[in-house]
């Protein structure tokens, strides 16, 4: 019987370890490419966050509106008469004394003409009374501004409780800040319109379309 010599040839402690070490490295890899459908997506979770984020500000501007209007009149309520404030009596003329000539005035006498368009015509009762509180609570903010830039301008706005998405047409034009503010709530036509320069605000109510994206452009304003 012819026998064979078998031969034994030294491992490297090393190169043995070496290999474990490979080993172990691929199946970590293995393991993550079969779980890696399980990892959450990171766009997902930061549409979702945006999504949330964006809620909460909307749920805060229409507390903001309620407040500011808490002590309005309902919505839907008509308005008297657009020279009467809200609440007053019209006051009726008064009589001169019996046999007092009354000179008219030099030129005629000049009869007030009562607007037949714009906010004042337009708005309800509800919308007219918080716009005067709206005029007020940004114009007192906004008037504190010393150089009344976009970015300082929405910086306050933004403070008051105004959020990005309902404030238009922010922009410098010369030395003037101009913007506009969409208020309309639950069906009524309500915005702001204002201009700032650092020495003179004005911020006035206006009317926009009840449906439909805001335009400045067809925003009916105080004339």
């Amino acid at each position: 019987m012819k026998r064979t010599q078998a031969t034994t040839r030294a491992v490297d402690p090393a190169a043995r370890r070496r290999g474990r070490t490979l080993a172990v490295t691929a199946l970590a890899a293995l393991t993550l490419a079969a779980c890696g459908s399980g990892q959450p997506d990171p766009q997902g979770e930061r549409g979702t966050s945006a999504d949330a984020a964006s809620a909460r500000n909307d749920a805060a501007f229409i507390k903001m509106l309620d407040e500011v209007a808490r002590e309005c009149p309902p919505r839907g309520t008509k308005r008297g008469s657009p020279g009467t404030p809200e609440g007053e009596p019209p006051t009726a003329p008064v009589e001169p004394p019996p046999g007092t000539t009354v000179e008219p005035p030099p030129g005629g006498a000049v009869e007030p003409v009562a607007p037949t368009a714009g906010p004042e015509v337009e708005l309800d009762a509800h919308d007219w009374c918080a716009g005067v509180q709206h005029e007020q609570r940004v114009a007192e903010a906004v008037l504190q501004l010393k150089q009344p830039d976009p970015a300082q301008v929405r910086k306050v706005l933004n403070g008051l409780g105004y959020i990005d998405e309902r404030i238009h047409g922010l922009k410098r034009s010369g030395a003037v800040t101009k913007f506009a503010i969409d208020l309309r709530h639950k069906g009524g036509r309500l915005c702001l319109d204002g201009t700032a320069n650092g020495e003179l605000t004005e911020v006035d109510a206006c009317a926009a379309p009840t449906d439909g994206p805001f335009d400045i452009a067809n925003l009916h304003r105080r004339t």
